[in-house]
């Protein structure tokens, strides 16, 4: 499923982080491997002189070249194929434009950008791509200390939130591909979201078709797990549906999470869904979106 994978990268660790996974899963697809980096020069064009925009842009040039030498260089040293590219322009503008010329299959790359402030929320890079890719991005996060998690190069157990949309049966779709590639254990969850329905207030009819909903969408997940042969568990669970998948991944040993962006048309983009978009912030292991 996933023969061309793009690392995007900025040279900075929360990238490098996201290399080990991409790797992973390049030789599990025997994927061609692309690198590349942006140079941001900004929304508007600026009028330089030939001299004044080497002196500007340069050392970027110069650092997106090693920063993808890095990479295809370890691809190659796991017989993949890989190409490499450095590109001036808005960074997630020239990343979906350059995964939509080269037909990338996922895109895998690191949730922290370059500055300090982008470490206390996802970087504003890598949440555009994750709205507005149509592709899978398997997003990367560092710990505190800027060191990647642990993790001991395979996915043996896999987490699908899911609402019963279209969206989460995409996300389960692709989860379920990776897993049965690793022989791994599926857990579907559903969450009751509190912060909608009251349910000390509502009436038990409705508390009860709630709780069939969930229990009817996390067994259909259960059971496309089960068609390919995967152990699979369910869960319910009631409260804020951020709070209550991250609880779900501490108390269970994952090694990734996939789920819906459950982005909304807004003007000529998308809104990350503010679900997804706080599991991928405080994730301690990767999570997969799917459109």
């Amino acid at each position: 499923m996933f023969t061309t994978i793009l690392v995007p990268t900025d040279g900075s660790a929360g990238a490098e982080a996201s290399i080990g996974h991409a790797l992973e899963l390049g030789q599990t697809y025997e994927a061609t491997m692309h690198a590349l980096y942006v140079v941001d020069t900004g929304a508007e064009p600026t009028e330089l002189a030939a001299d004044e925009r080497d002196e500007l842009y340069a050392p970027s040039e110069r650092a997106g070249r090693e920063a993808t030498i890095r990479i295809t260089d370890q691809a190659e040293a796991h017989d993949l194929q890989a190409a490499r590219e450095v590109r001036e322009g808005v960074p997630y503008r020239t990343i979906l434009e350059y995964a939509d010329e080269q037909a990338v299959d996922m895109i895998v790359m690191g949730t922290h950008g370059r500055t300090g402030a982008d470490r206390a929320r996802l970087g504003s890079t890598t949440e555009r791509v994750l709205a507005l890719a149509d592709v899978p991005v398997l997003s990367v996060r560092l710990t505190d200390d800027d060191e990647p998690t642990s993790w001991d190069g395979l996915y043996d157990s896999v987490v699908i939130p899911t609402d019963g949309s279209d969206a989460a049966e995409r996300a389960a779709e692709n989860a379920l591909e990776i897993a049965e590639k690793y022989d791994a254990d599926v857990h579907a969850v559903y969450v009751v979201d509190t912060t909608t329905y009251d349910l000390e207030d509502s009436p038990r009819s409705i508390v009860g078709l709630l709780k069939e909903g969930g229990q009817n969408a996390t067994e259909a997940v259960a059971e496309m797990a089960r068609d390919r042969d995967l152990d699979a568990t369910t869960e319910v669970r009631r409260g804020v549906p951020a709070e209550e998948l991250l609880e779900y991944v501490s108390s269970v040993d994952v090694d990734l999470i996939a789920m819906g962006t459950r982005g909304r048309a807004v003007g000529s983009g998308r809104l990350l869904g503010s679900t997804t978009a706080r599991v991928v912030r405080r994730s301690p292991v990767p999570v997969l979106t799917v459109d």
